[in-house]
């Protein structure tokens, strides 16, 4: 069966950042993801990993201002400078928290340039990314967001994201699935991983509608667990939903649906 890691960004979030990593652990996490560990001293956070026994499993590039509504910056030709530096950044931290991976999100489609532009931004963005990361041993993700809950988003299916991987061309870029945003966007969710599961390294849940925990809505995760066990998925699932209400409340999913 595959492991479950713990998304800090979304769950525990009614105590602060740094005490989530202990309520992960007493929750029976091994692993955690999140957003960002910019805003802390990494040694604060690694501190937290090793107190509780924790791997850390996944965060993502620095993605421009988060606060103001930016979703990524790797589609913007006007921000590669920025991009580059923010790799950088995130290979610190990941070798000082032991992080294997690490997630690039595309961004909103910047207004005005045209879209061969965008895209040959994106693609050589990664392609710099891959590389630099390959040097430092850690794995490169990007993920197909929904338009609904991001509308303009550049990355929006697997088909998409396969043809941009093709054209980087890096043995070092991988796809990281979202289960709640490819449900949205193209369903067929079995089939989808069985066929491209040597191009996916990540999964990530949330049910549907309403984003928050497995069994709240549409899709049949009791099958999923099984069927990417079935087919052999040796990756983590970063659980990124919003608990219907309290996340210790919402964690009887997991019995529920066979994944302890």
């Amino acid at each position: 069966m595959p492991r479950f890691a713990a998304n800090l960004s979304m769950l525990f979030t009614e105590v602060d950042f740094l005490d989530r990593f202990a309520a992960a652990a007493e929750a029976g996490f091994s692993g955690v993801e999140y957003l960002f560990p910019y805003d802390f001293a990494v040694e604060e956070i690694k501190a937290r990993l090793d107190a509780n026994k924790l791997e850390q499993v996944l965060f993502n590039l620095p993605a421009g201002d988060w606060g103001k509504g930016e979703r990524g910056i790797a589609c913007h030709p006007d921000r590669l400078e920025e991009f580059r530096a923010g790799v950088d950044k995130a290979i610190a931290y990941a070798k000082v928290l032991g992080n294997k991976q690490i997630n690039c999100l595309a961004g909103i489609r910047p207004q005005g340039p045209d879209c061969a532009t965008v895209e040959k931004t994106f693609v050589d963005n990664l392609r710099y990314a891959a590389d630099k990361l390959a040097g430092a041993g850690i794995r490169l993700v990007m993920e197909a967001i929904n338009t609904r809950d991001i509308p303009g988003f550049y990355l929006s299916t697997t088909k998409q994201a396969l043809d941009i991987r093709n054209k980087v061309g890096s043995t070092n870029l991988y796809l990281q699935y979202d289960i709640y945003h490819m449900q949205i966007m193209e369903g067929d969710l079995a089939r989808t991983v069985e066929s491209n599961l040597a191009a996916i390294n990540h999964v990530q849940l949330a049910d549907n509608p309403g984003r928050n925990e497995p069994g709240t809505g549409e899709i049949n995760y009791r099958f999923l667990f099984e069927h990417l066990d079935r087919i052999g998925y040796q990756g983590w699932i970063g659980c990124e939903y919003k608990p219907a209400t309290t996340t210790a409340a919402g964690l009887g999913w997991m019995k529920a649906h066979n994944a302890i």
